[in-house]
C-alpha cells in the first residue's frame, strides 16, 4: 500500500510513532526524521535499549513495553530484524508498519498485512511527509529562508 491515497491517509490519521532503533547521535538519519516529525506535530516514542533518552522522550527497549498505544511502528533496523519487530507490532496493535527506505522484507510485511496492519516498504517518513505536505524544498529540505538572491554556489 504506497500509493499517495494510502501514505498521505496514514501520515493523516496517524499521530504516535514509535521509531525502533532511533539513534541519540544527531546526524543519523533516524534522528533526523524523528526530529522533523515531531517538529511537525508527531508524537515520537523512541526504541532503543542503548538510551535511556532521545529527542526528550523516555526510551523503550521493546516496542512491547511502550506503556502507550502506538499507532505507526517505524523500523530503522536492517531487514533481517523486521520480523520479530512485526511481531510486536501486531502484538501492541500498532495500526502501521513503517519499513524505511533499504528495510525490505517482504515476509514480514505479509505476515503485517495478513494480521490487518497497513505495510509501507522502503520508503522514508520525513521525505514522504515533506513530499505529500509541502516540507520539501528546492533543495530537499525546507529551510524557512526566503531570499531572493541567488546563493553564489548554485552552478547556473
Amino acid at each position: 500500500m504506497e500509493d499517495i491515497e494510502t501514505l498521505r491517509r496514514i501520515l493523516k490519521q496517524n499521530h504516535t510513532i514509535a521509531v525502533v532503533g532511533l539513534s541519540a547521535q544527531w546526524f543519523r538519519p533516524s534522528f533526523f526524521a524523528a526530529k522533523y516529525l515531531q517538529e511537525h506535530g508527531y508524537r515520537i516514542i523512541p526504541v532503543n535499549p542503548a538510551y535511556p533518552e532521545i529527542l526528550g522522550e523516555k526510551c523503550y527497549p521493546s516496542v512491547r513495553d511502550v506503556p502507550e498505544k502506538i499507532d505507526v511502528v517505524d523500523i530503522f533496523r536492517k531487514p533481517a530484524d523486521a520480523p520479530p519487530i512485526v511481531e510486536e507490532a501486531i502484538a501492541v496493535g500498532a495500526r502501521v508498519v513503517w519499513m524505511q527506505i533499504g528495510v525490505i522484507h517482504q515476509e514480514a510485511a505479509k505476515r503485517a498485512r495478513d494480521a490487518g496492519l497497513d505495510v509501507v516498504m522502503d520508503r522514508c517518513m520525513k521525505i514522504e511527509h515533506g513530499r505529500l505536505f509541502g516540507g520539501l524544498g528546492f533543495f530537499g529540505v525546507y529551510t524557512g529562508v526566503i531570499s531572493s538572491k541567488r546563493p553564489r554556489w548554485l552552478p547556473f
